[in-house]
């Protein structure tokens, strides 16, 4: 099930539970989890991509060894809010994986979170070889945590 508005993503979460987010590359796939009350995002692998079969399965197996309730992938938009060619990719994914599971997942801009998470490591003073082994999960621990934000407001709200 996808949608599009964290809203009604949030609306079908149950209270507790962890959310995974995912920045998809053409390379790799990051991916970050969250706690079971959805505070706190961590980075936690990334996958190799191969082909969607195996991608797929590799995510699977992580969703279900962590009983994720969510899943919330990074929607790389141009800086002018447009949708190109990578935007329409991450879609195909989301609707492929959708095919393979009954959890919700809905999409996150991820304007500059690449960005977000190259600075963070070069702060942490990581070498050259170490931030390019991580800077995916670490993107798409800034995705989920983008979005637990979100999800904290909407709670909030209601």
């Amino acid at each position: 099930m996808i949608l599009e508005d964290p809203i009604d993503f949030a609306a079908v979460l149950p209270d507790m539970g962890a959310v995974t987010g995912l920045d998809l590359g053409t390379v790799t796939i990051g991916v970050a989890v969250s706690d079971v009350t959805r505070s706190v995002a961590s980075p936690l692998k990334t996958i190799k991509r191969k082909k969607f079969t195996l991608d797929a399965n590799h995510l699977l197996d992580i969703i279900s060894a962590r009983d994720i309730k969510g899943i919330v992938l990074g929607l790389p938009r141009n800086m002018d809010g447009s949708e190109g060619p990578r935007a329409q990719a991450t879609r195909a994914f989301a609707r492929n994986l959708e095919r393979l599971t009954p959890l919700p997942i809905t999409f996150w801009d991820e304007r500059l979170s690449t960005v977000a998470a190259e600075r963070a490591l070069l702060e942490a003073d990581a070498s050259r070889k170490r931030r390019a082994e991580v800077i995916d999960n670490i993107a798409a621990a800034f995705i989920l945590q983008g979005l637990l934000d979100r999800l904290a407001h909407i709670k909030a709200a209601s």
